[in-house]
């Protein structure tokens, strides 16, 4: 990869900037701010989904002949650097970054023309059913049973740990149609509807988690749900191959360029709180040698991102090479929301969770309303995709050969 931008790419960054301005307005910057995770509700997501689909570009991986933008790789690198380093909302990767590139390699002609479209659109919105009590880094154990009845599969059990099913229409899922002798060749992955008869959902409460907005995960129940059996993806028993394709794309997800949007945040709330000294807290040495710490850990990571990503713009796959962004990029994020509560000192142990449409009195700045919040809420990105022990040792056997 080339990293001398080109006249073209500078002029592509100017057009990205230019966008960004015109469609990233004040109210949605003021409602993102009180974020705990940089999401919003269903429908600010979808309204700023569907302004990035109209443009053209709401999903940069995907071929240009289902609609993706068509980026280069130099292009890509731009387009994501230039989305964090604004703040923009980030996009729901269920749909787009999750399920798609599954249904694109492994679906049928008739489930890439219901779904991939639709998911372009921000149309319909997909959870992943993946966990289960007792299943979630040892997936493979998984045991949600269904069960072959003609046409259909008949499922009984649970999901947990499931992101935003409560606002969610189809669920894309893995369940155990056979009890193999080795584990994963049991599996099946389904496409299923959320308001299928049989199906309920149950809000889990979170640390970050305010009375009212911002509900995030659920447990699914699962009671003689019938899923027709020409909604599942590829060969019965093949589900853990699509699944593990499936995780590279979650796990592998760039993480520098939010980092790095989020690391000038700190240092913004670093000038203007001020230290035991009465000095801003930018000038203490023991902070300042933090932040440089994660500054070099982020241009590392960047630096490996951009290296990864070059080899898999000429068609080499992300591989176990994911595992390891997902460990740095996870462990990051949280050292960085570890810094934001340092920085905002008293008056982030009042936690006094903002939502959007709230008008509860906070004691202090806007930027310190959602540090508890956020901290508490990275502390499970160790633990989702896989816990970060599981990835080390997909590296020590797939890397290294141990």
């Amino acid at each position: 990869m080339d990293l001398a931008f080109s006249d073209a790419d500078r002029a592509f960054q100017k057009e990205v900037r230019e966008w960004i301005a015109a469609n990233y307005d004040e109210a949605l910057r003021k409602q993102l701010g009180q974020s705990k995770n940089g999401y919003l509700d269903k429908a600010g997501q979808v309204a700023w989904q569907k302004k990035l689909a109209a443009k053209g570009w709401a999903a940069p991986d995907w071929p240009v002949e289902l609609g993706g933008a068509g980026f280069s790789a130099s292009q890509r690198y731009i387009f994501n650097m230039e989305m964090s380093l604004a703040g923009v909302p980030q996009s729901s990767p269920m749909g787009l970054k999750m399920v798609a590139p599954v249904i694109m390699a492994f679906g049928t002609d008739e489930q890439k023309a219901q779904h991939l479209p639709p998911i372009l659109n921000s149309d319909i919105w997909w959870c992943q059913g993946y966990s289960e009590p007792g299943s979630g880094s040892d997936l493979a154990s998984l045991q949600m049973k269904a069960d072959r009845d003609g046409d259909d599969y008949v499922l009984n059990g649970s999901k947990i740990w499931t992101t935003h099913a409560q606002w969610a229409d189809w669920m894309f899922c893995l369940v155990r149609t056979s009890q193999e002798a080795k584990t994963q060749n049991g599996i099946s992955f389904l496409l299923l509807r959320m308001d299928t008869p049989g199906i309920e959902i149950k809000s889990l409460p979170t640390l970050d988690q305010p009375v009212d907005g911002q509900q995030e995960i659920n447990q699914v129940f699962f009671t003689d749900v019938r899923v027709p059996v020409s909604q599942r993806i590829g060969e019965e028993g093949k589900g853990w191959t699509y699944a593990k394709y499936l995780l590279e794309f979650e796990r592998g997800n760039a993480y520098a360029p939010g980092l790095m949007n989020a690391l000038k945040k700190v240092r913004k709330i670093a000038s203007a709180e001020l230290g035991d000294d009465g000095e801003p807290l930018i000038l203490d040495h023991d902070f300042r040698r933090k932040i440089a710490e994660l500054e070099i850990k982020v241009e590392a990571l960047n630096a490996t991102e951009l290296r990864i990503f070059s080899a898999m713009e000429g068609g080499e796959p992300v591989g176990p090479a994911s595992s390891m962004l997902k460990c740095a990029g996870s462990e990051a994020q949280q050292a960085i929301t570890e810094l934001v509560l340092e920085a905002v000192g008293h008056y982030g142990a009042p936690y006094a969770p903002a939502f959007a449409g709230g008008n509860d009195y906070f004691p202090g700045p806007d930027y310190a309303a959602p540090a508890a919040g956020a901290y508490f809420n990275y502390r499970k990105a160790s633990i989702y995709a896989g816990s970060n022990e599981i990835q080390r040792n997909i590296m020590a056997k797939l890397v290294l050969g141990l």
